[in-house]
């Protein structure tokens, strides 16, 4: 049987397109990118030059609209990932929270463009078991439209990506079964983990220029600070007390009475470096919240893109704060290109779809990844 070397696809809550620029790697291709923020369409838009755009809330994309946008091409896959500060397993991630909804237009663009396969992304808290109500109420939407539905937790180092960033992934496919990628980086495969090292060897694009790297702007302003950072090693930073005596100088002491702090440490690492022989921690949206391996500075958003593994010619647009924000919180392209891969293998018939029991996505076969892999 064929492999579907080149399905189309419509990219929902898109960003910046960390997912579309994956997928486009693996030689599927982008037909609309659907985002509500201005500065992250534009972001797309400057990387995915034949697809077409729509700003504004994904409520208001109505039917008619959408069918003009896709000029009569069919689609062969919807894939996205909505806000997924409802499921996140930092803070509350209350069930009933209203940004949990917003897969139900998601559901809706589905039923109109009636694709092949449909492709989720959120964190990893989706699978949690205070979440099971969630994840059942999204399996049934798409089984009630033919889909056979699975999930699993990939960690994207384990596909080439420089960072420990896991994220579930929702598959469904109408007439065939799911596939989810093996991993090819890391102890359970034969390539070794990228580290933030090799990807900060050459951050040029292909025209020779480095986009997205203006290192003025990644300066710290706390003098105190930049002259703290000239003793903290990569990959390290301040925790806990015996952090402050391991590297720094009395003289640059925090001031801190450690005792009367809540567990004796600061709640979050303060001036933490990225690795430099291994992946960085997941890149967050705020740009002050990891510091260059061994220089005393902020990353730049090239280097934090880097850490994401978008290649060098992805051009983001707007502002510092909003260009991190989106590096952030986008799918790593190379995760998403491991996914576009094994979707090449997926074979469709005619024969109704197996429904596969929550309370096995809810197990931990579902977080398919090596705890050991970053040792």
């Amino acid at each position: 049987m064929k492999k579907n070397k080149s399905l189309t696809f419509i990219d929902l809550f898109s960003g910046c397109g960390g997912l579309s620029c994956g997928l486009e790697m693996s030689g599927h291709r982008c037909l609309l990118g659907v985002d509500a923020n201005k500065e992250a369409i534009q972001s797309f838009a400057a990387n995915h030059h034949e697809a077409a755009v729509y700003l504004g809330d994904i409520k208001q994309l109505k039917e008619k609209k959408l069918m003009e946008l896709l000029k009569g091409q069919k689609v062969d896959m919807v894939v996205g990932g909505p806000p997924c500060q409802g499921f996140s397993t930092v803070g509350r991630g209350e069930v009933e929270d209203d940004r949990n909804q917003l897969f139900r237009e998601f559901v809706r663009i589905v039923k109109v463009t009636k694709p092949k396969i449909i492709l989720f992304e959120n964190v990893t808290g989706l699978v949690a078991k205070k979440n099971q109500a969630i994840l059942i109420k999204i399996f049934q939407y798409f089984e009630k439209l033919g889909y056979n539905m699975d999930a699993r937790v990939l960690s994207a180092e384990e596909f080439g990506v420089p960072e420990k960033r896991r994220r579930t992934i929702i598959m469904g496919v109408k007439g065939g079964e799911c596939y989810f990628p093996e991993a090819s980086h890391g102890l359970r495969a034969s390539k070794k983990v990228v580290t933030v090292k090799d990807v900060f060897k050459n951050l040029k694009a292909s025209d020779g220029r480095v986009y997205n790297h203006d290192t003025e702007l990644a300066q710290v302003k706390n003098s105190i600070d930049r002259e703290r950072l000239k003793f903290i090693p990569s990959g390290r930073g301040i925790r806990y007390q015996e952090d402050e005596k391991d590297f720094l100088p009395k003289k640059l002491w925090f001031g801190v009475d450690w005792k009367k702090l809540r567990e004796n440490r600061f709640r979050q690492t303060r001036l933490q470096r990225l690795p430099l022989n291994g992946p960085s921690p997941t890149i967050l949206t705020a740009r002050t919240s990891y510091y260059h391996p061994t220089e005393a500075r902020y990353l730049t958003p090239r280097e934090a893109a880097a850490c994401q593994s978008f290649p060098n010619d992805f051009k983001f647009c707007g502002s510092q704060t909003a260009i991190f924000r989106q590096i952030g919180n986008a799918v790593p392209p190379l995760l998403a290109r491991a996914l576009g891969e094994v979707i090449k293998d997926i074979k469709f018939s005619n024969g109704k779809s197996q429904k596969k029991e929550i309370s096995n996505i809810l197990s931990k076969n579902a977080f398919h990844y090596n705890e050991q892999t970053f040792l």
